[in-house]
């Protein structure tokens, strides 16, 4: 019942970062979905982005600036629920995941490859 009790917690918790998240839309994060649309920024499954592979760095500080303000988030999330920061980025990534369009880069256990459709 605990460990039930527990979950739960964490998922609530994930609800409400997503929410946030979702809630902040600045122009960083236009930024970013435009560089993720053009191939120039990625999904990282531990919550972070990154510069896929054979794109420049033209969307490095974009992408830098993004995962600033995620890891920000994930250390408050993890902070609350006792969580390692690593924890909150990869339950996040699983979250998102669904909403990301096909074609975006996203790169699994090491792997890039393009969202299938």
């Amino acid at each position: 019942m605990k460990r039930l009790q527990t979950i739960f917690v964490h998922l609530s918790a994930m609800m409400l970062l997503v929410v946030a998240m979702t809630a902040s839309a600045s122009a960083l994060d236009l930024d970013a979905a435009a560089a993720r649309a053009k191939g120039l920024a990625g999904e990282v499954d531990n919550g972070f982005l990154a510069v896929p592979p054979g794109a420049s760095n033209e969307a490095a500080p974009v992408i830098a600036a993004i995962n600033n303000q995620r890891r920000a988030e994930y250390a408050k999330i993890a902070a609350q629920n006792n969580l390692e920061l690593e924890v909150v980025g990869t339950m996040m990534f699983q979250k998102i995941y669904p909403r990301f369009p096909a074609g975006t880069w996203v790169q699994i256990q090491g792997t890039w490859k393009q969202k299938a459709p």
